[in-house]
C-alpha cells in the first residue's frame, strides 16, 4: 500500500466503498437454530474460531452490529452469518469490504464484517478513518450505493468529516397509495418549516421554546406537523391525510446532508461517481473468478480478515506490476 502510495498511484481524491459475500466454511447440516445458541455455554478449550466470535462480541463489525439473531449458527464458526443475500440458496458468509481509490482502481483498505448492512455501513466509516490516521488520505468525495444512503451515514461524511456523499439516495418517504408523498411538501431552511400543496405551514413546533429543542426520536426523526384547524377545512385533505386530523411530516436530523447527495446524484460529477463504482465490482468479480476466492479456508473473525487480507494485498501488487513495470524489486530498492 505504502509503495502505492509512494509511486503516485492513489491519488486520493475520490473514494470507493462496497462489499461483497465470501462463503464461510460453514455448513447448514452441522449448524443449530440461532435461538438455541448461546455464548455464555461455550466451554473454555474451544476452537480458535470461537474464541475469536467470543471475543468481537463488543465489535460494531460483528456481535453489535445487529441485536437481530441470525436464523442458523454454525457452531464451529458462529460468527459466519447466515444469509440469503443473493436471492438463492441461504449460506453461511463473512463480508469483504474494499475501499478503493478511484483514479487506478487501488485497494486502500480491508475490512472483515458480518454479512449485514449494518456492519458493512460501520466498516466504511472505520476504513475511512483508518486511511487518514495511517496514511494521511483525505479524500475529497466518497461513491457508494444505497446501502451506504443511511442518513447517520451521509450525515457523518459530511458534517463531520467534510467530504461529498456521492452515494445513492434510498427514500422510504414516497407513497404509493395517491396521497401527497413528503417530497410534494417544500421545506424553507430559513423558517425550518415545510409548506404543503395547499400553501400551509408544518412546524416542528408552534412558539418560541429556549429551553428546550424540538423533539428527536431515538431514529434521529424529527415531526414536522399542520395545525388541525388548516387541515380539516382543507379542500386537499382527501388527497393528504384522509385518515389522521392533520398531516405529519417526518425528517431527520441529517436531511441536509441526504438533500446534497441527491443533488450531486443528478449531477455529471454524480453520474461520474456511478461509473466509478464499477471498479470496485470489477476488483471483486477478479477476487472469485481469478484469485478463486469463492470459499473461505480459514475459520472465525480473524481467519476471515487474514484472508481478506492478503487477498488484496495480492490485488494491488498485480496492479503495482502492470502499472509500473520497470520498477526495482522491493528488496533490491535503494
Amino acid at each position: 500500500m505504502q509503495r502505492c502510495i509512494d509511486e503516485g498511484l492513489i491519488g486520493g481524491e475520490g473514494f470507493a466503498v462496497d462489499a461483497s459475500l465470501i462463503q464461510a466454511d460453514a455448513n447448514k447440516q452441522r449448524s443449530i437454530p440461532g435461538k438455541e445458541w448461546d455464548p455464555a455455554g461455550i466451554p473454555p478449550d474451544a476452537k480458535q474460531a470461537v474464541k475469536d466470535y467470543v471475543a468481537r462480541l463488543d465489535d460494531a463489525a460483528f456481535g453489535a452490529a445487529s441485536k437481530v439473531k441470525p436464523k442458523y449458527i454454525s457452531p464451529s464458526d458462529p460468527a459466519a452469518q447466515w444469509t440469503g443475500a443473493l436471492c438463492g440458496p441461504a449460506f453461511f458468509a463473512y463480508a469483504t469490504n474494499y475501499l478503493v481509490d478511484t483514479d487506478n482502481a487501488v485497494i486502500v483498505d480491508v475490512e472483515a464484517t458480518r454479512a449485514i448492512r449494518q456492519a458493512e455501513v460501520g466498516a466504511a466509516q472505520t476504513m475511512i478513518g483508518r486511511s487518514m490516521d495511517r496514511f494521511g488520505l483525505y479524500p475529497e468525495r466518497l461513491a457508494g450505493d444505497s446501502a451506504y444512503g443511511a442518513a447517520a451515514m451521509v450525515g457523518w461524511l459530511v458534517e463531520e468529516q467534510g467530504i461529498e456523499p456521492h452515494v445513492t439516495i434510498k427514500d422510504m418517504g414516497e407513497r404509493t397509495d395517491g396521497t401527497f408523498s413528503r417530497s410534494d411538501f417544500v421545506y424553507d431552511y430559513q423558517e425550518d418549516a415545510y409548506t404543503c400543496p395547499a400553501g400551509k405551514l408544518l412546524r416542528p413546533r408552534r412558539r418560541e421554546v429556549k429551553t428546550k429543542p424540538a423533539h428527536v426520536d431515538k431514529h434521529g426523526m424529527q415531526k414536522y406537523r399542520a395545525i388541525k384547524s388548516d387541515c380539516s377545512v382543507c379542500p386537499l385533505k382527501s388527497r393528504c391525510c384522509p385518515n389522521t386530523p392533520m398531516r405529519i411530516v417526518p425528517r431527520s436530523i441529517h436531511e441536509g446532508a441526504r438533500d446534497l447527495a441527491r443533488k450531486i446524484g443528478k449531477s455529471e460529477a454524480g453520474e461520474a461517481s456511478k461509473r466509478d463504482r464499477k471498479k470496485v465490482e470489477m476488483l471483486f468479480a477478479h477476487l472469485k473468478r481469478i484469485l478463486r476466492l469463492g470459499r473461505l479456508r480459514l475459520r472465525g473473525p480473524c481467519g476471515a480478515s487474514d484472508e481478506f487480507l492478503l487477498a488484496a494485498t495480492a490485488q494491488n501488487l498485480r496492479k503495482l506490476a502492470k502499472l509500473r513495470p520497470t520498477l526495482e524489486p522491493i528488496g533490491r530498492a535503494a
